[in-house]
């Protein structure tokens, strides 16, 4: 697997990742699937600073968060309801040890977008699948390719202000477009400050991951809009075979 980003992985970013990124109404259409699929034990795959985490876990769910960004799993501890939630520094393969327990695995954001080698995203999904019952759901969404939505991703400079009075300067720029990959750059300063980070995401369209999932042993049960951003993405709902 490779290594997080810095926006993730560095303690001066991750811990502003919230400021920057503070409209989570993506994350309803998740606590809806688990209520409709009856499910109560959940991973939250990629967790980051644990905003999924702790809501489910106040929400009275069994949560395991796990991320290999130590700098954001850190963040995720200070929220509220972070002592109910089980907190794992590493990746998929780390889940060894909760075999066949989870009733729902979870990806959110570009979670499954980062895994840019083929190796690692079967090497995710062959955990994940692992770490489920029989029957239990693997949840996650990713961006069509065809709508192209890097396109819209450069932020010229911006000024954001900071909750402790400060003022940061953030800007983004997609620097390499080479389908299925997409890289970005982003750049924080404060003060004298710089702070950056680089991105690489893959973009799988719908018919590449349904066989990527159906050859590791999942069955494509639906796949559905997600709420918050129609027409841009699609939300899969996977069930491992029983």
């Amino acid at each position: 697997m490779r290594e997080p980003d810095a926006a993730f992985a560095d303690a001066r970013q991750a811990v502003l990742y919230d400021v920057f990124d503070d409209d989570r109404s993506d994350l309803d259409a998740y606590v809806a699937i688990a209520r409709e699929i009856g499910a109560r034990r959940i991973i939250d795959l990629g967790c980051g600073t644990g905003s999924l985490a702790v809501r489910l876990a106040g929400d009275g769910f069994s949560v395991v968060g796990v991320d290999p960004a130590g700098a954001s799993v850190e963040v995720a501890r200070t929220k509220p309801y972070a002592d109910r939630v089980t907190w794992i520094t590493g990746d998929a393969t780390t889940l060894a040890g909760a075999a066949g327990e989870a009733d729902m695995v979870v990806m959110t954001g570009n979670v499954a977008q980062v895994f840019v080698a083929d190796e690692d995203w079967s090497a995710t999904l062959t955990a994940v699948r692992a770490a489920l019952r029989p029957g239990g759901c693997l949840v996650f969404e990713t961006r069509q390719p065809e709508v192209r939505a890097w396109e819209g991703w450069n932020i010229a400079p911006k000024t954001v202000s900071l909750p402790d009075g400060r003022t940061a300067v953030v800007t983004r720029t997609v620097t390499v477009v080479d389908l299925p990959l997409v890289t970005f750059e982003g750049s924080t300063t404060i003060g004298s400050d710089v702070l950056t980070s680089t991105s690489t995401l893959r973009f799988r369209d719908r018919a590449e991951v349904e066989h990527d999932l159906l050859a590791h042993g999942f069955t494509v049960e639906d796949v559905r809009d997600a709420p918050d951003r129609p027409g841009l993405e699609n939300v899969f709902l996977a069930r491992v075979n029983a």
